[in-house]
């Protein structure tokens, strides 16, 4: 197994889990990740199983590592990763243990682990999103335009995916500590019900001559009721990092465009 270059300063284990059935050549099944000091493990499977096993196998390992975690908390994190590294375990077979520096959380040193070494069938909308730059998703899902992801990222398996789900790679730290800079969220291309307090990736034509910003801000606006209706009084954009300040939005609908509604931030 190749050693994962992670920078930190405390050192974990990883290891690669690997799937042998009888007539195939193994497969990575997934990885895990031991932290000595915090009897902790972390891990991660993929899901295409019917492209790596037989029939059988595939109806019977995808229950198997849903066990694992009961497991470790019956045996305890030491004796469970020693039982699996140490030992067969009917078709699985891990690897030899690198010991490796940990960068920033456990899931964290996990997931870039899990990347590096698992090539997972991509499964549009069922593993994967596509991943597009802000302009290109506002092309895609406010325009019709056809476009081309840049790649497919593929997400954990608690977030449950639909059509019109993408991936947007986030610059800049007004949206701090829930956003960070530089993460992977996940936004859903309609927005469900009000947009009140929700997070929101918005293209705001208005600001320059040039083509307009995208930005993710937590949306809030004023309204009163008139004889023709709901009218805004105020269109708001938020940050959650206090050093930098909302701005106001006039009622011009043209200067600016919701492109989607955040989901979730990617483990990186």
């Amino acid at each position: 197994m190749t050693p994962v270059a992670v920078v930190g300063t405390r050192r974990v284990l990883v290891s690669l889990l690997e799937v042998a059935v009888p007539g195939r050549q193994p497969e990575a099944a997934g990885v895990l990740v031991y932290d000595p000091d915090e009897q902790r493990i972390a891990m991660r499977f993929r899901r295409d199983w019917d492209r790596v096993l037989d029939e059988d196998s595939a109806d019977v390992v995808p229950q198997l590592v849903r066990e694992f975690p009961k497991w470790v908390a019956e045996m305890g994190a030491a004796a469970f990763w020693k039982q699996l590294t140490q030992s067969s375990w009917g078709v699985f077979r891990a690897t030899e243990p690198d010991e490796v520096l940990a960068a920033g959380s456990l899931e964290g040193t996990l997931e870039r682990a899990y990347r590096k070494q698992v090539n997972a069938t991509v499964l549009p909308f069922v593993t994967h999103l596509p991943h597009y730059t802000a302009r290109v998703a506002a092309g895609k899902f406010l325009d019709d335009h056809e476009v081309e992801p840049s790649d497919w990222v593929e997400t954990p398996e608690s977030l449950r995916l639909e059509e019109g789900m993408f991936v947007v790679t986030i610059t800049g730290r007004s949206m701090e500590p829930r956003i960070p800079d530089g993460s992977k969220c996940v936004f859903r291309a309609k927005v469900a019900g009000s947009r009140q307090g929700k997070l929101l990736l918005i293209e705001n034509r208005g600001v320059s001559e040039s083509g307009g910003r995208y930005t993710v801000k937590r949306y809030r606006s004023g309204k009163v009721s008139t004889d023709e209706g709901w009218r805004h009084t105020q269109i708001r954009l938020e940050p959650l990092n206090p050093d930098y300040e909302a701005w106001d939005l006039d009622e011009d609908s043209d200067k600016f465009r919701v492109i989607g509604e955040f989901v979730a931030v990617l483990p990186e």
